[in-house]
């Protein structure tokens, strides 16, 4: 599957008084890097979309104050209704954390709908 790579800088309001990111902003900075890869894709507006089911986060290093680095998010698996997504936080090559996630596609009824071919098609 593509990679998408979104990049990004940690600014002094990401951090906690030590300067350590703090752990909810990495939830914030994946949400980001999700739209971003979702921009362009989906295009079906009576839909609601892609909404976050479930969720994991393994932290394996800090990131810090002016920490440069890239979220790398790939589709891992995808069925009728989820798709399996993981984004990886890194820096210097180095996996900094690690999110798994199970998004689930709905339609404007906020029922499950079939995730829509095109969208897949645009991330083999």
């Amino acid at each position: 599957m593509k990679k998408h790579i979104f990049p990004f800088t940690i600014a002094y309001a990401d951090t906690d008084a030590e300067g350590i990111v703090y752990h909810a902003r990495y939830l914030e900075i994946a949400e980001r890097a999700r739209m971003n890869w979702l921009r362009g894709k989906l295009n079906v507006s009576d839909d609601i979309g892609f909404v976050v089911r479930e969720l994991n986060i393994k932290y394996i290093q800090p990131l810090k104050v002016a920490d440069e680095f890239v979220v790398e998010t790939c589709m891992v698996d995808v069925g009728a209704a989820v798709v399996k997504v993981e984004q990886k936080f890194v820096k210097d090559g180095n996996d900094c954390a690690i999110i798994n996630l199970k998004v689930a596609y709905l339609g404007g009824d906020m029922r499950p709908k079939r995730v829509p071919q095109e969208f897949i098609n645009s991330l083999v």
